[in-house]
């Protein structure tokens, strides 16, 4: 048993607590990872909203890199100060979906699913958000939830592959399998939808079409390869997708925002045979309204991508590699990094929606 600072939600909608907390050393195939950069996520701010259910009181964050500070019995793969991305995906190797390649949707149950290693003074359990619970100096994970990173890797860009980069961009390349010369609209150009935006050039698609309501935005979706643009707030979104698009519309519309408002637009915005894939997570309880007639006369999909459709161990390597050749953009994702004292300041600014990814630094 340890100590370590963590910011804890002890109550939804309330702002979180910075503590010293105890945890407990790794059981039997798990890690604990001493923390070097976790960035905020949308997901998170749901939980501690309470438009995710999750047990209170919780340790959120999940989008994160660090050391290796201890392995548990069984550990074979990892030694002590290796450089690790930290994901939420957990993989079992053994069920239908991992034998059958999708990882992502590992059907096996975990112990933290239900245990926690971490507890507060009181001794009241700290439930980890996402098998995660990365708002903290250390966590501790199973063995499938790491990835090795290579010395020379930034772990704050590194951290952001772990939730998303993977989510964007793995929902055009993995779940839609985007071919080249395809027309595609994504809806939303935050941290999850420029990286819808990178899948998207980097597969060759055109045009590449970003919808958004900030100018601001707009023109940093250009940066990631977008090569239009449409303001929703100044013009209707539908006209504009089909002038670009010969009067038909997109073959494919990716929506990375959390509105069930924005999946029936992207509904909208493809043509005849078009893929609309939901990517960002609207609130538990939301309901779409659709006339399924559309999906009769002009054989629309909709379909959904968890995680990007992400096949962590391979992927994740091969997008360091991108990022190193200077292919995928990581830098420019960050627009501030903050101390863990200061994750308030840091969850209010993506909260107001002008930040791509704020990321707080433990080293």
């Amino acid at each position: 048993m340890s100590k370590m600072k963590a910011a804890v939600c002890y109550e939804a909608g309330k702002p979180l607590v910075i503590e010293e907390v105890e945890i407990d050393p790794p059981k039997k195939g798990e890690v604990k990872v001493k923390l070097a950069a976790t960035a905020i996520c949308h997901s998170d701010i749901h939980v501690f909203k309470g438009e995710i259910p999750w047990q209170i009181p919780c340790i959120g964050g999940h989008e994160s890199a660090g050391y290796v500070a201890e392995v548990g019995e069984g550990v074979t793969g990892f030694r002590e100060g290796d450089p690790v991305v930290v994901s939420l995906l957990v993989s079992c190797g053994r069920c239908r979906y991992c034998l059958t390649g999708y990882t992502h949707m590992c059907s096996a149950t975990w112990p933290m699913d239900t245990e926690s290693r971490v507890r507060n003074r009181k001794g009241q359990s700290l439930a980890p958000c996402f098998k995660t619970g990365t708002f903290a100096e250390y966590t501790v994970v199973d063995q499938s939830q790491l990835v090795k990173a290579p010395k020379d890797m930034p772990l704050d860009r590194a951290a952001l592959l772990s939730c998303g980069v993977i989510t964007g961009f793995g929902a055009v390349v993995n779940r839609a399998k985007v071919p080249p010369m395809s027309s595609c609209v994504i809806i939303g150009a935050g941290g999850v939808g420029l990286n819808a935006v990178q899948g998207a050039a980097i597969s060759g698609a055109y045009p590449v079409i970003v919808v958004d309501i900030l100018d601001e935005k707009l023109r940093k979706a250009k940066e990631f390869g977008a090569t239009h643009t449409v303001n929703a707030s100044k013009e209707d979104a539908v006209e504009a997708v089909k002038k670009l698009t010969g009067g038909i519309g997109a073959d494919y519309a990716f929506v990375t925002v959390g509105s069930v408002n924005a999946i029936q637009q992207a509904l909208m915005l493809t043509g005849p045979r078009g893929t609309t894939v939901i990517v960002g997570l609207p609130r538990f309880g939301d309901m779409l309204t659709i006339p399924p007639f559309i999906f009769i006369k002009d054989e629309r999909t909709l379909t959904g991508s968890y995680m990007g459709t992400t096949q962590l161990h391979t992927e994740i390597p091969k997008l360091i590699e991108l990022y190193q050749a200077g292919i995928l953009k990581l830098d420019e994702l960050i627009t501030n990094r903050y101390p863990l004292e200061k994750i308030n300041e840091a969850i209010a600014e993506v909260e107001k929606g002008k930040v791509l990814r704020n990321v707080i630094m433990f080293t």
